[in-house]
């Protein structure tokens, strides 16, 4: 599919950039829009909702597994949005894929909270640093998530390192009174329901990475663990979400 793009392991390891690095918005996009990614996107659906609902911003969705995205894919090509594309890689490897500064937001949505493995954490200090190659400086970081253990690590490990915080939101859907919060619960995803059924609120937090931070990991070991497992979640772990 024209719209999703993916690029030998070995060139990767090798150090060799991605052809399209630096270059999104003028080769691929053919604008100067900002450029907006979603790591973990599993189907897609939030990347293209949230094109369909920006079209002044450029949309890249990212995931490890090329089957999942399909779908999302498949309803870019086919509703005629220019503004989506797909990379399958491993979420550790976006500075090959994206130069310093190309990129303007991250959204993570729904990620598996990696209670028992902090390395994993796609909030942990490890993958910060990671995104903040690719990040302009002050770029904005997104998360949405079902996980308390998730989100209360997250803000934890904001405040102990004096990372800036926009807004964080402890129940999206009890929160009607902007059109931002609108937003926020306007996309949903075909997990995100299933949690909503069952009663367990979706928290959001958005929060900027400096360049110029120090971030340094922090004791999570007071922090509760979630009682639940959601829906899914065991098996996307093992896929390596």
């Amino acid at each position: 599919m024209e719209n999703v793009f993916e690029f030998p392991l070995q060139r990767i390891l090798a150090g060799d950039d991605f052809p399209l690095r630096g270059e999104w918005g003028k080769s691929f996009f053919g604008n100067s829009n900002p450029i907006v990614l979603e790591l973990g996107c599993g189907r897609g659906e939030y990347t293209v909702g949230l094109a369909r609902n920006h079209t002044d911003k450029n949309f890249i969705g990212i995931d490890i597994k090329g089957a999942r995205m399909w779908t999302g894919a498949t309803e870019a090509r086919d509703g005629k949005l220019k503004n989506v594309a797909f990379v399958r890689t491993d979420i550790h490897n976006i500075s090959t894929f994206f130069g310093n500064g190309e990129v303007s937001e991250i959204w993570l949505t729904f990620p598996d909270p990696q209670m028992k493995k902090q390395r994993k954490r796609l909030t942990s200090a490890t993958f910060l640093d990671n995104y903040r190659k690719v990040l302009t400086d002050n770029g904005l970081v997104r998360l949405k998530t079902d996980s308390n253990f998730l989100f209360t690590y997250t803000s934890e490990l904001l405040s102990a390192n004096k990372i800036p915080v926009n807004e964080a939101i402890t129940d999206v859907y009890s929160t009607t009174d902007s059109e931002r919060h609108g937003l926020l619960a306007s996309i949903r995803t075909y997990y995100e329901s299933q949690w909503l059924q069952r009663g367990i609120t979706i928290k959001y937090i958005e929060f900027r990475l400096p360049h110029a931070a120090v971030i340094t990991e922090i004791d999570d070991s007071h922090i509760p663990h979630d009682e639940y497992r959601s829906y899914g979640r065991q098996r996307r772990s093992k896929l390596g979400i």
